[in-house]
């Protein structure tokens, strides 16, 4: 892989961690503004848990699209494009 590349796929790497944090600290602070309003307009029914869940579960996704990346990254997908070559020679 060209020294260009890499700095491409690295700066990619890092786009995607920022938009991950940015993710992450919205969501903290809106679930908790909601916390609040929820406190504040009706304590007896916790309809904040709701947001909270539903968008949790985007925030869990992002994160292992963005942490799985080591995974499943540019090293893997060079590891297997070579054993597929690897493989194509040696049934030809």
């Amino acid at each position: 892989m060209e020294n260009g590349d890499e700095y491409v796929r690295a700066k990619k790497r890092v786009e995607n961690l920022k938009a991950f944090y940015i993710h992450l600290t919205v969501y903290v602070l809106v679930n908790i503004m909601f916390f609040v309003m929820n406190l504040l307009t009706d304590p007896g029914y916790w309809w904040f848990l709701y947001p909270l869940g539903g968008w949790g579960i985007g925030v869990l996704v992002h994160g292992i699209t963005t942490f799985a990346h080591g995974s499943f990254g540019a090293e893997w997908e060079e590891r297997k494009i070579k054993e597929y070559m690897e493989k194509n020679k040696k049934n030809s």
